[in-house]
């Protein structure tokens, strides 16, 4: 008896301290056992990244950490003030980065028909001979997107495309050009597609953002599995609650409308510095899916990649519209 009480007592401790350290988590078990024990980041030195949507948010910050590390940057977006900006302080936290190693290429992602003209200026730029190196882009972040706010039955239909065109169907129309040339060249790229928590569940009052992020899911699910055989390497980020403008950009039900909204200073939302931390590991490790958020945020990913169904039959018994908008907003 005393035996069987000491083996309980046992496990049960270590369940509490498994418990204890998953909650102390940021970022799914794999991404964090990279951190800790996978390959460094500084291994992206002298790398040519190629960010959208670097003006501001998550992809501003990641342009930051890039540079740091000695990362040659591509920085594009709709903001040419804020990309200068942008530019000019990744300049200055690394000294040893040249100006020609920073460039901007202001585009938006919605015009398509800009798209190549783009790629060209990227190409024409890093795309030379250097001592018998073939420099070109290794890897392509899409970042670029919008949000949005508004209940499933307000939103418009030319909200519903306008957002798809942002989200999607630019997103993937460059990814294409890119991997067209990489293939021609047999070159193996990296693409890194910024998706959400909405691309994992479905979130209350954001019915086409969500639509948008699953759609991310599926397509590039599917060149995951065409183009790895060809050394195309694909990492999927799901943040959670993050510091951005996201909110204050995002759409709504109505065309033309914007959300409007400022995060509040004290939500409980992960630093946008930490975000891109992990995104760099994430990249560095070529990880194929990552998770990144505080708690609960991150236990729901767990919930409902493992326990789908009592995970909705949660949400829907106890989790109101208004409750769920919250904790999502970091509120």
């Amino acid at each position: 008896m005393l035996t069987f009480i000491i083996s309980i007592a046992t496990i049960a401790t270590i369940v509490a301290i498994l418990a204890y350290l998953f909650f102390q988590l940021d970022s799914d078990v794999t991404l964090w056992l990279h951190e800790k024990f996978g390959k460094s980041p500084k291994t992206l030195k002298n790398k040519v990244v190629w960010i959208t949507g670097a003006s501001s948010g998550i992809g501003e910050g990641l342009a930051y950490v890039l540079s740091e590390i000695g990362a040659k940057l591509v920085l594009s977006g709709t903001n040419e003030a804020n990309l200068n900006e942008v530019r000019r302080k990744c300049l200055t936290l690394n000294s040893t980065l040249k100006s020609e190693d920073v460039i901007i290429v202001a585009f938006n992602m919605m015009d398509t028909d800009k798209h190549s003209t783009s790629f060209d200026k990227v190409l024409k730029h890093f795309g030379q001979m250097i001592r018998f190196a073939f420099l070109q882009i290794d890897i392509l972040v899409n970042n670029a997107g919008k949000s949005q706010r508004s209940t499933f039955e307000e939103i418009d239909n030319k909200v519903d495309h306008e957002l798809f065109e942002i989200n999607v169907f630019g997103l993937v129309n460059l990814t294409r050009i890119v991997l067209k040339h990489w293939y021609e060249n047999n070159y193996k790229g990296h693409i890194v597609v910024n998706s959400s928590i909405a691309g994992k569940l479905g979130i209350p009052n954001s019915a086409t953002y969500t639509g948008s992020k699953h759609a991310l899911h599926g397509y590039f699910e599917c060149l995951r599995l065409e183009s790895y055989f060809r050394g195309i390497r694909i990492t999927m980020v799901c943040p959670g609650p993050v510091f951005s403008n996201v909110l204050k950009n995002a759409l709504t039900g109505k065309p033309g409308e914007v959300f409007g909204v400022e995060h509040k200073p004290d939500s409980k939302r992960m630093p946008t510095r930490r975000c891109a931390d992990l995104m760099t590991i994430a990249i560095a490790n070529q990880l194929d899916e990552v998770w990144i958020s505080d708690h609960p945020i991150l236990a729901g990913f767990y919930a409902i990649q493992y326990f789908p169904s009592l995970t909705r039959l949660f949400m829907t018994k106890f989790m109101t519209k208004e409750k769920f908008s919250k904790l999502r907003d970091g509120n």
